[in-house]
This record gives structure tokens, sequence and C-alpha cells, in this order.
């Protein structure tokens, strides 16, 4: 199993007091700046350690991992990394990153009370009994009387002990998220879980704050590999949407090894391509969020007819203002900015200063709500380390912008909103990820769950929060049901039951969400446990054509498929052709199948091309098998020629400590042909200078180093704007950075 060297703590440097932080450093006493990075080996490599030695000379890794991953964790200098990737043998040198904590209502709602009358093969009721689910997160209070008796053991990766209890340390130490995660699971008592009596294996590998390191969460998976745990489940994630980093690696290695994986698909949605690892992984089971039935609030500004949905702010009071409410700018939230804000809404921009300062200065102001409008395009999910007994909700950057319009249009005249509450059910939640994976072009999610207002346990009570990391643990919790109820099945036929039986969900609309929002659509676990034919894989990705005119006139892409029979009677199966007329695609689709009781065959599904007519970009929908006791649907996709990921994400940037030279790291997920960064005032958007230009930049990590002499940057704030290009597609993302004067 994976184990620590020698003891090693990953930084997270402040320096000025920087908006974006910059991750994963250290400081070696001659000030040398040093990185956590994921070295991976080759497999006829016996003895990796000896063969780095001429080059490391002396430097020993932090940890070994021998079954998540085959390799070891180094703290390293920039250029020592560049050296570690010539050797030969070497197969990877990944920079780490860090990862976030990205039921009254939920678990009946999934079908899971209703399963508590079916028995299992010994005749147990099934509430979990008997099954090991590893928790990877912030920890557990395995004190808490709805999880004492379900809590067996674990480790703190973090502190490097057997003790994996949540920090309950008032301030920003302190954290809540893994015993949230761990009732929605199995909480037993006033709080009942999806699997009530499953054992509770939790490793602690976030820390204060929620945030942990790449090295960690490897370790922790190493860890519930040799502890045999039955499923694992993994509420974070990053950023980056790339199929092999190494923490989507190793969740395959594990799923390989026999442990159903289960992950949450991130909180970045609604944007196409917003999946970060380890919701890549192709063979975990990835979740994005759902709405449970619920009254949702919804912001509704003088003289418009549009309703916006309400994000709750985790860890602040509920949003439940039922008049109109006047409502002034509360620009970043610092006191000065909220003059007027006694008896009223504070619409507060994110950025700046930490998120749980603006609210307690809108508070201390006299505001009755503060709304958090987000300062880059799209949702976010917002959240304070401590609770706080003060209402807040958080905003898109374009309902923000167009509210904030309206208060400095009506200067002479105070700005009105309304609260209307709107009964939601089945829906996608606006935060939750959508896919696909770049590069692989996988379909994620693969099933969904509800993920908003999930009421479970934290230390010392209860709490509702938001998050596909609430939806990730209904999915684990439903897994070990169907392992108690089907111990022989493997991690591939648990994923295909539930996504073989999830019920597809529409829009307000009544339009089908596309595979790459919901995957099969919301698990029903009680038809997961009863089914009785697996069609697998439950989602098919015929990834990318690329058109070529020297190429035959019919061109052929293929998927093989496997059925299976659990009834006791024999089978026909037969596929319905999706409709796809005017798209140039013709689909073959195998012959009437017959299966035999127990028994299983593959099948392959074609589809051909026919260049001169081809009309999509995008094509998907659903291929029907019938033939079980319920019909089967398989999500299916397909892109013609490059597909429209993002070229830039995950930016940050800041000062390296001891020296004083700057640092900034961005995501390339295909590479990029140019990338550019670039500095603006921010409230003119006046130019201020150019922090880098490169070209030619393969796909993953970039990050560069830049002396304090060549950048002479002033305290205050910054619009940043990085800029890349690659095959005739451009995009830009921007953020902000706040820095301060060193004290």
């Amino acid at each position: 199993m994976g184990h620590r060297k020698h003891r090693t703590r990953m930084m997270i440097i402040a320096g000025c007091c920087f908006l974006l932080l910059v991750t994963g450093l250290a400081r070696t006493e001659a000030m040398e700046v040093k990185s956590s990075y994921i070295v991976q080996f080759h497999e006829d490599v016996e003895d990796e350690e000896e063969l780095l030695a001429d080059v490391l000379q002396n430097v020993t890794p932090d940890f070994v991992y021998d079954q998540s991953i085959r390799g070891l964790a180094y703290s390293l200098t920039a250029e020592q990394a560049q050296a570690v990737k010539a050797v030969r043998g070497v197969t990877s040198v990944d920079a780490g990153v860090d990862y976030e904590v990205s039921l009254r209502e939920s678990v009946p709602f999934i079908g899971a009370d209703d399963l508590r009358s079916e028995l299992d093969h010994r005749g147990v009721k099934l509430t979990g009994k008997g099954v090991k689910v590893g928790v990877i997160d912030t920890g557990i209070d395995y004190t808490h009387p709805d999880l004492s008796r379900n809590y067996k053991g674990g480790y703190d990766v973090v502190d490097d002990d057997d003790d994996p209890m949540e920090s309950k340390v008032k301030g920003k130490a302190q954290t809540f998220h893994g015993t949230h995660v761990s009732g929605i699971i199995a909480a037993n008592g006033s709080v009942k879980g999806v699997a009530p009596d499953a054992e509770l294996y939790v490793y602690r590998a976030l820390g204060p704050e929620g945030q942990g390191s790449t090295a960690y969460i490897l370790d922790a998976i190493e860890r519930a590999i040799d502890d045999g745990v039955d499923v694992l489940n993994l509420s974070l994630g990053s950023p980056i949407n790339g199929p092999d980093w190494p923490t989507s690696t190793a969740l395959d290695r594990a799923t390989e090894a026999g442990i159903i994986t289960v992950t949450s698909n991130g909180n970045s949605g609604p944007d196409l391509w917003s999946v970060g690892s380890p919701g890549t992984a192709s063979k975990a089971i990835s979740v994005g969020a759902s709405t449970p039935p619920l009254k949702a609030p919804h912001l509704k500004m003088d003289g418009s007819d549009e309703h916006v949905l309400l994000q709750a702010v985790q860890g602040t009071k509920p949003w439940d203002l039922k008049r109109k409410n006047r409502v002034i700018d509360g620009g970043m939230g610092l006191p000065d900015d909220l003059d007027g804000a006694e008896g009223r809404v504070a619409l507060i921009e994110r950025g700046g200063i930490p998120i749980r300062a603006k609210i307690e200065n809108a508070k201390n102001a006299g505001a009755v709500a503060v709304l958090l409008m987000n300062n880059v395009p799209g949702t976010f999910m917002a959240g304070v380390e401590e609770p706080l007994a003060f209402t807040a909700a958080a905003i898109d950057h374009k309902t923000g912008n167009q509210l904030r319009e309206q208060i400095q249009a009506n200067e002479d005249d105070e700005t009105m909103m309304e609260t209307t509450y709107i009964e939601e059910t089945d829906h996608m939640a606006i935060f939750s990820s959508r896919g696909p994976v770049t590069q692989t072009w996988d379909i994620k999610p693969d099933v969904v769950a509800p993920g908003v207002d999930i009421d479970s346990t934290v230390p010392d009570g209860y709490l509702a929060l938001n998050g596909t990391s609430m939806a990730a643990p209904h999915i684990a919790g439903a897994a070990a049901l169907i392992k108690q109820a089907k111990p022989d099945w493997g991690p591939e036929q648990v994923k295909a039951a539930i996504m073989n039986t999830a019920v597809p969900l529409v829009s307000e609309d009544g339009d089908r969400y596309p595979p790459f929002v919901q995957g099969s659509g919301r698990v029903d676990i009680q038809a997961a446990v009863l089914s009785d034919t697996l069609v697998y894989p439950g989602a098919l990705s015929f990834g990318v054509w690329d058109a070529d005119p020297d190429l035959q006139l019919f061109q052929r892409l293929e998927k093989e498929l496997t059925i299976e029979n659990h009834s006791d009677e024999k089978r026909t199966y037969t596929f319905d052709v999706p409709s796809s007329i005017g798209t140039g695609l013709r689909w073959h689709l195998p012959m009437a199948t017959t299966v035999q009781p127990g028994e299983k065959k593959n099948v392959k599904v074609r589809v051909e091309i026919e260049p001169d007519i081809i009309d999509f970009k995008r094509v998907d929908g659903l291929i029907r098998v019938n033939g079980g006791t319920e019909p089967v649907t398989l999500p299916f996709l397909l892109f013609s020629d490059e597909p429209d990921y993002p070229r830039v994400s995950a930016f940050q940037f800041g000062k390296l400590p001891g020296n004083g030279d700057w640092m900034y790291e961005v995501f390339l997920p295909g590479g990029a042909e140019e990338l550019e960064i670039t500095l603006y005032d921010p409230d003119t958007f006046a130019y201020i200078g150019t922090l880098d230009h490169e070209t030619d930049l393969p796909e993953g990590p970039f990050e560069k180093r830049i002396d304090r002499n060549e950048l002479q940057l002033k305290p205050g704030l910054y619009h940043v704007l990085v800029y890349a290009k690659l095959k005739d597609r451009e995009d830009t993302l921007e953020s902000k950075i706040l820095l301060l004067e060193s004290k």
C-alpha cells in the first residue's frame, strides 16, 4: 500500500494575501521553490527510486504508491522535474494540484426506503449490512450519535495517524464535509442514510478549509485498497478535465482491483466540459446533482418576468425572504462599500476577501441578506468554513451584472427585488458540472442523484448542504445495497445496474437533458437492485469523426456491448434504431440476440458515416434495448471534427516565498498553439501589461516562474485575461487577483 517515506506537509502559500493562491509549494532552507510532483513509471521498471538516484541525488520520495498507480510523490524544483521527465522508464511527471470538497426527502425519493422489505441471499434486510464503504474526505465525527455505530476505522493522511476525526477547532481549520457525506451514506439514528447498516472506513485526505493535495488523495486510495473496502466514495474534485490525471488513473486501478468507486462530477456547471478529475475516471461512477422535491427560491427583479434560481451559500441560513426587498450595490463587501446597507439586501461581488468576511461586514452594516455574484462568467458554489447565522445566496455573473446595472440606473430611486418559491423535482442542478471528458470524449456524469438541500450529519448536529458532493454518497449508498443483494457482482455490473435503470430527466421546458448533462438519468435504487438484465458499458461514446476527403465513401465506427441475463428464463433482446434523420448516420444494430439464464453475450453496435451528407458537429441520443423486464436505454455521443472544449482552465497566480519571484500555472486540455496572459484595470479595463506570451505548448498543466525584476506590480486589484488558441478555436478565462501590501 502507499506509505510516507518521511513527514511532509503541502503548504498553501498566501504570499501577499492574493485572491488566487499558488498551491502545493514548499520552500527549502536554500530558498529553492519546490512543488509536489507525481512521477509514474513503466511496468518494466524494477526499482523506481534507484532509477532516479543519479538525477535526484539524495532526494527521497514523500509517498510511495504501488496499488492505485505505480509511482512516487516528490517535492522537486521545476528543473529537477524536467530532468526526471527525461529518464527512460518514466511515463509521466505531473504537478500536484489541490482538491476541494466540491436526506429527509432524498433517501425515500430515490427508492432506498422501498427496499427495506427486500432480503439478500441470507434472508437479511437490504440495509448495507456487511458492506465496507470507504470515504475519502475531511474526516468524520465518529462520536456523532447517528454515526458512532457505523464507524469501523480509517486513517488521517493529513496528520499521519490512525485517527481521522473531523477538525472541530473553531475558525478556519474547522471542517464538516466528511461527516455530512458519511451521514448520507450510512447515518443510523435521527437521520437514516441510504445504507444505514454499512460499515464506514474514513480517510482524512482533505485538511483545514477542505483542501488537500494529489499526493494525499493517492495515499488515501492506496489505504482503502489495502483495507479491502467494497465501495469507495470521493466527494471532491479539481478543475482538471483530463482522463489521465493521477487521481483518475488511481480510481480506475482501484476499480480493476474490485472496488466500486464513486466520485462527484464537480460543481462548475452549467457549462459543457466543466467536469474535473477524478470525475473524469472512465471506470468510476461519476455523479451529477439533481433536485429532490423542494421549493427553491428564485430572484425576480423589477420590470422582468425572469426567475433566476438562488444558490445556497453552504454554512449560512437558507434564503427565506418572503416580501419585496430593497437591494444596494455592496461592491466587494468591504466595510466602506456597505454604506446604506441597513435593512436592505446587499449585492456583493465574489473575490478580494473571504466570503465569510463579506457576509459579516454586511451583517454588521445592518443588511437583511447578502446576494453573492460570481466575478467570472457562470455560476459557483459558495460556502463558509464555520456555520454563520445570516441569510445569503449566490447568483451567476450575468444576473449579478444585470442587477448591478439596474441599481446604477436607478440612482435616484431604490431598486427592488422579489423572492418567489418554485417547486422543483427531478431537474438538473444548475451548478452540476457537465461533460464530456477531453481527449477520450467519455460521457460524464454517468448518473445523477439528489444534491440540493440535502440534510445530513455534521459535528454536533445536522445541516442542509448543496453540491455533487452530496449526490455522490447517494450512489455510494446505493452501491452498498446492490453489493449486499448481489455479492458476486463486480464494479462493472453494479455500475451497469445503476445506469441501466436510471430515470431520464427533462428540463422545465420538457426537453430531454443531453447525456453529458445527466448521464443515464436519476438513480432508482429499487429498480437497480431488482434488475434482471445488464447491458454495459451503460453509455456509448463513439469519439470524434475527423472529416477527411481522401477516405472512402462510408466510414464505420463500432462499440462492443455485453448483455447479461440474470433472470430464470431465456430472454431474447432486440435493439431500436435511434432517430438520426438528416445527420448522415446509418446505424447497424445487432439482430435479435437470445441469452440463456445466467449467461452473457457480446454484440457490436456500428454506425456508418456518409461524409458527403454529414450535417452535425455533435449528435447524441438513446439506443433502446428491449427484452428484459424493463427496457434499457443507452445514451450515445458522437462528434464531428475537433470538439469545442475550452482551450484553457485552472489558472493560478501568486508570489513565491523567499525571493519574491512570481509563478503562474494553467491547464491546457489539448495544448495550445498560443497562450497569452494579460492584466487590466478592473474598473476601466485599461491595459496594464502582458504577464506572459507562449507558443506551441503541450497538453496538460503548464507552469512558469517569472523573475521579480521583470514584473513590477503595485498593490491593488487586477483583472486577468488568459487567452489560448488551438486548431482555429480561441478561448479566454477571466479572473481577478488582489495584491495587498506586505506586512
